[in-house]
């Protein structure tokens, strides 16, 4: 399935999407449900979900959301794919010797067809096309062999970056965490849709022009090492959310930096694509 939030009639809903159209769950679901609840109980509703025929509508005449708008941790992870890894170290950055993490912070989320604010304060904003990972089960101490049974689906996350501000202190968060930073989207894809998750194409362009082409099989700890590493810390809760890293061709990289009305697309082979254009800091803008 493919899991949605979206608005129509100025209504903000969850639906499954089914080709060029998307099926309201609310029957189901209820309208105040969450994402993250709905993943909480996937197993049990799946049966009733697939099978549901409510109100549909073309995607075309809604607003595509943020899949999950209110997960309890987006967490991201650093100079995770070896062309990347290489392209930092001939910038000076050294290479990690351990899994590199570190905090979006969910106001920083947006949708997958939404502006992404180009902040007053920074000159070096950059794109990173990332697989995103979405907990399905509340978990701690997952073997790795067992990592994929507590994965709900996958999405497309851009992790838009400040890089001025991504260097000023020894933690990244600041500089990941602007506001409108986080698109994420289209949907989510569940895992039964996914045959091979260390396998997949994964294209991001700017204004046409391709910066990022390469397959999430170029990892240095794939999804499953990051499970098995994450929850040994922390238990993982349904709807967190893992930016599994990114891989070469970044514009600091090149010095190639994000302006205002740059248009960036994201596809992700099986999940779909999402498309944000840079706009204008409202505070500069008003």
């Amino acid at each position: 399935m493919k899991l949605a939030r979206f608005t129509q009639g100025g209504i903000t809903r969850i639906g499954k999407v089914v080709g060029k159209e998307i099926v309201d769950l609310s029957a189901i679901v209820g309208r105040e449900a969450s994402m993250r609840t709905i993943l909480a109980d996937l197993d049990q509703l799946r049966p009733q979900l697939q099978a549901a025929s409510g109100s549909t509508f073309a995607l075309a005449d809604v607003i595509l959301e943020a899949p999950i708008a209110d997960p309890q941790k987006f967490l991201g992870i650093g100079m995770n794919y070896k062309e990347h890894a290489e392209e930092a170290r001939a910038n000076g950055i050294p290479i990690p010797t351990s899994q590199l993490w570190f905090n979006k912070q969910v106001s920083c989320i947006t949708g997958p067809y939404h502006g992404v604010e180009k902040p007053a304060v920074s000159e070096r904003m950059d794109y990173e096309i990332e697989l995103g990972v979405v907990i399905g089960k509340r978990c701690r101490h997952v073997r790795r062999a067992d990592a994929r049974s507590v994965i709900a689906g996958y999405l497309i996350v851009n992790d838009v970056s400040a890089r001025d501000w991504q260097h000023r202190s020894p933690t990244f968060t600041l500089g990941k965490s602007f506001d409108t930073h986080g698109p994420i989207g289209p949907w989510i894809t569940t895992d039964d849709e996914v045959a091979d998750p260390l396998d997949l194409d994964m294209v991001l362009k700017v204004n046409g022009e391709v910066r990022q082409h390469h397959r999430t099989n170029d990892m240095i700890y794939d999804i499953y090492d990051q499970i098995e590493y994450l929850s040994t810390v922390m238990s993982l809760e349904p709807g967190d959310i893992l930016a599994t890293g990114t891989p070469s061709g970044v514009g600091a990289a090149s010095n190639r930096f994000l302006a205002v009305g740059d248009v960036m697309r994201l596809e992700i082979e099986g999940l779909g694509h999402i498309e944000n254009t840079v706009i204008a800091d409202p505070a500069v803008a008003a």
